[in-house]
């Protein structure tokens, strides 16, 4: 649209400036022409219809019929020639006839100011009725051509008047074309790789983590005195074994025991007070049987 618009500016201000001045000029030019050429016209053919005078080569002719068969006889002559040539004058006006070999026939051209042109036939009555009809309607021709003025001259004003409008869908195609460079700014990035890096992971909340960890020692040293007392206490069952029980009978526990599961902290710890209660038990036994042999 905005391309239509510029063009149809061009246009006009080529109209403004170069053709309606020309036509103008050529219009009023015409119309001065034609108004001497009706003067001329009015000043010389008679008020009189029956009086007629007529110059053919270098005669004069009064009668229509004879002054009429002269100028066709003239115009058999000049078969061959095509550029116009004056064969005599009428009311005031030079008579050239030219043949036209294109479509095969006579053109007279009656000189004023301007050029009246009409076809030449073989009838002597009709080619000079052609000729007064030509003159006759000049003032008519006059008053066409002053219509044509005040037409183009009315171009003129209404060109002047649209090449100074604006084009009317501006904002909307500015609105467009922002939005075309957005895009495009958009596309750009994509092809430059901005925009393609792994997003940062969002930070999460540690301070769980870091108190597991910060009690991760003690959890460790109560892991390492459960093992040692459980080791301990596993030696002293073997010891307390092997006092009270014959070799044979510790092959046989040895051969029977078997690795018990893992436990957890807590049924390690009741394991634990379990054995130690037993080493207890058994303690007070060897003492009361010390006890016995004194």
């Amino acid at each position: 649209m905005k391309a239509n618009h510029t063009s149809q500016i061009y246009r006009l201000e080529d109209n403004i400036t170069q053709h309606y001045p020309q036509q103008i000029a050529a219009l009023k030019e015409r119309m001065d022409g034609m108004a001497a050429d009706i003067q001329t016209a009015k000043a010389n053919l008679p008020a009189d219809k029956e009086q007629f005078s007529m110059k053919v080569g270098s005669k004069f002719y009064t009668d229509k019929k004879e002054a009429g068969t002269a100028l066709v006889e003239m115009c058999k002559e000049l078969k061959s020639a095509h550029a116009p040539v004056t064969v005599g004058e009428y009311a005031g006006f030079k008579m050239a006839v030219s043949f036209d070999s294109f479509h095969h026939k006579f053109v007279m051209n009656l000189k004023g100011q301007l050029s009246h042109n009409l076809e030449i036939g073989a009838d002597p009555f009709g080619n000079i009725s052609r000729m007064n009809h030509a003159l006759e309607s000049m003032p008519k021709e006059l008053d066409n051509a002053k219509v044509k003025l005040e037409n183009v001259e009315r171009q003129l004003e209404i060109a002047k008047a649209e090449v100074t409008k604006p084009f009317a869908q501006e904002a909307e195609l500015k609105e467009k074309l922002d939005r075309l460079s957005a895009l495009n700014a958009l596309l750009n990035m994509d092809e430059n790789g901005v925009g393609n890096e792994t997003p940062e992971q969002p930070k999460t909340d540690t301070l769980g983590y870091d108190d597991q960890k910060a009690e991760q020692p003690e959890a460790d040293a109560l892991e390492h005195d459960n093992q040692r007392q459980e080791q301990a206490a596993e030696n002293a069952g073997h010891n307390h074994v092997a006092e009270n029980s014959n070799p044979h009978e510790l092959k046989q526990v040895a051969g029977t025991t078997e690795k018990p599961a893992k436990a957890s902290l807590k049924e390690k710890l009741e394991a634990y007070k379990a054995q130690v209660a037993g080493m207890g038990n058994a303690e007070t036994d060897k003492t009361k049987g010390k006890e016995a042999v004194i």
